[in-house]
């Protein structure tokens, strides 16, 4: 049977329910711009709050969504916002590994100090009916499960200054649930990838040095992780939006599949038509790196009713097309912060 990929399937939870007006914080970015476009096609009345660090204007001014240039720390912004909005998808974070390492206080002030004062505005207001706080599998550090995939009950261990930050919003976020009644949900996508894409993760890393060349530079070819087509990363989300068992719950978002940095680099080369040679760089290896992570997505089937609908190879052809037709490229590659051993 073909695959079609579907122009936005969001379940009947969604498409029965009444047009919201939701607050998309991060929105002109990579997950943030295909959350936009999924909400505007079904209809919804959507603002975006984005400072354009690394989001883009331009993935969302085909959406008749209403763009808002600002920082989620401006705490009179967003009280301003909510005040028009009955939920709010919160996206807005320093989102790259590596840029953490030079700027840690930045990434807490901002991923944690950010969203508990987006979090308290909401439960000031008392007009926010669902906050979907979007975290990361990065907070569980590497899988401690063997070949078995991580459920939520998976100890959490970050690796990354990054990693940490997010876990600490993920935190408030389950406390201002329990203490202040706010209407939380939180989620925890694995590797999304796919097109409009903000920085250098790993799959368009991959395609941009293929794009001028038939060699590819990495550090950790080894680390296997799970890898979601950004379509269905976002359908769970705009699911968390409406399904009101979710609320109070963190729920695991991926395939269920782990591919290793060097299998993925031969699916994308095939795609390309490239038969390459990767070179190991150790310039390029992350202090503490993630070995693996392989998602059990379990209780996003049962709460969410939600399963990821995009094989890779489809997902990956695509992100290809969009790049190349783009003509993205990443010209400063990413150097360890300490001398190479």
């Amino acid at each position: 049977m073909q695959y079609k990929r579907p122009n936005s399937y969001l379940g009947k939870a969604l498409l029965v329910s009444p047009k919201m007006r939701v607050l998309v914080t991060g929105g002109a970015g990579f997950i943030g711009s295909e959350v936009v476009h999924q909400l505007c096609r079904e209809g919804h009345q959507v603002i975006v709050l984005d400072n354009e660090s690394s989001g883009r204007k331009e993935y969302i001014s085909s959406t008749p969504a209403t763009f808002v240039a600002g920082d989620i720390c401006d705490d009179k912004l967003s009280l301003r916002l909510l005040r028009r909005v009955d939920s709010v998808i919160h996206l807005a974070a320093y989102p790259f590994i590596p840029d953490c390492y030079d700027s840690p206080e930045e990434f807490f002030r901002v991923n944690a100090m950010g969203s508990v004062q987006l979090m308290w505005n909401c439960v000031v207001t008392k007009e926010i009916a669902r906050f979907v706080q979007i975290s990361t599998s990065e907070v569980y550090g590497s899988s401690l499960c063997g070949e078995q995939a991580m459920d939520e009950t998976h100890p959490t261990l970050p690796h990354s200054t990054y990693a940490a930050s997010k876990l600490a919003a993920d935190r408030a976020a389950h406390t201002m649930c329990k203490e202040h009644g706010l209407p939380a949900v939180i989620l925890r996508p694995f590797n999304s990838y796919g097109p409009r894409v903000t920085q250098p993760y790993i799959v368009p890393e991959i395609i941009s040095q293929l794009s001028v060349s038939d060699q590819v530079s990495l550090g950790n070819t080894a680390a296997s992780r799970d890898f979601t087509f950004v379509s269905d990363t976002a359908n769970a989300i705009l699911r968390a939006l409406t399904v009101e068992e979710a609320i109070g719950h963190t729920i695991n978002i991926g395939s269920g599949k782990a591919v290793s940095i060097g299998e993925l680099v031969q699916l994308i080369a095939k795609i390309m038509g490239k038969k390459c040679t990767i070179k190991h760089d150790s310039s390029r290896l992350r202090p503490n790196d993630v070995a693996k992570l392989k998602c059990c997505y379990d209780k996003a089937k049962k709460i969410l009713g939600w399963t990821p609908t995009v094989p890779i190879e489809v997902g990956l052809k695509e992100t290809v097309s969009w790049m190349l037709q783009n003509k993205v490229t990443f010209k400063a590659p990413f150097r360890a912060p300490w001398p190479a051993a």
